[in-house]
């Protein structure tokens, strides 16, 4: 007997867009669109936006600042009870985008995988991810259950504010701290303490995130400059003791 296999439909077949494919090839038939991308991997079949868009669950693996014009792009292939699911770093602005741009009828769940492709390169089983209902129903909690059940995810189930409002002190200072240690390579790598290691080992996880991510991550989290301000502020203060 022939087993079918249900289409999902991924746009953005990036780095992470990759990772999303390789979990989840075992059980999807994955079509990816990507305009850069020229080989599916083994794990999906490159095709154009319209069939990608037309599956009956579509993941957005895009930038959080290429969401609009992907959802423009995407509306009118979409069936009319889609699910549309995105993986940004942010969770406020997708889901306003797309609760606001999608037609009345199609289904959505935000979530935030809480790693990356350095982070996840030797398994994600036992990692974190973050999702967030965003038109009611029962669609978030059937994601959450998928993740946790078929991929062994840890989940937290949160609102898009409540997520944005950890992820600006959990992603926000580990990037912004990153990129800071960045500029001042070349660092010591010969005589160096256990936490060192360990610090230089967390901006390896995200060394090589693309400026998007960045950017993201610092620009489009309500709750970020909060953050951001007060690490500065307190900065400026430990600095103030050493007499400077």
């Amino acid at each position: 007997m022939t087993v079918v296999t249900e289409k999902l439909g991924l746009i953005g077949f990036g780095a992470f867009g990759r990772l999303t494919a390789w979990h989840l090839s075992p059980w999807f038939d994955i079509l990816a669109h990507d305009p850069a991308a020229t080989d599916g991997e083994n794990v999906a079949t490159l095709t154009d936006l319209a069939t990608a868009a037309a599956c009956p669950t579509v993941v957005l693996a895009v930038p959080v600042e290429a969401l609009d014009a992907t959802l423009a792009a995407i509306r009118p292939h979409l069936a009319p009870d889609a699910l549309v699911i995105d993986v940004g770093s942010v969770k406020v602005k997708p889901a306003q985008a797309m609760d606001a741009l999608l037609p009345p009828g199609v289904r959505i769940v935000g979530t935030h995988p809480l790693f990356g492709p350095q982070s996840g390169k030797d398994g994600i089983a036992g990692l974190r991810i973050a999702v967030c209902d965003v038109r009611g129903g029962k669609d978030a909690r059937r994601v959450a259950a998928f993740c946790r059940r078929a991929l062994g995810l840890k989940v937290f189930s949160v609102s898009p504010e409540d997520h944005d409002r950890e992820a600006a002190t959990v992603q926000g200072l580990t990037h912004l701290i990153a990129r800071v240690l960045m500029a001042m390579e070349p660092l010591p790598a010969r005589m160096t303490t256990a936490s060192f290691d360990r610090l230089m080992q967390a901006v390896d996880m995200v060394r090589h995130d693309s400026p998007a991510v960045f950017r993201a991550i610092e620009r489009d989290n309500p709750f970020a400059a909060e953050v951001r301000e007060r690490f500065f502020a307190l900065a400026d203060e430990a600095r103030g003791t050493l007499g400077e």
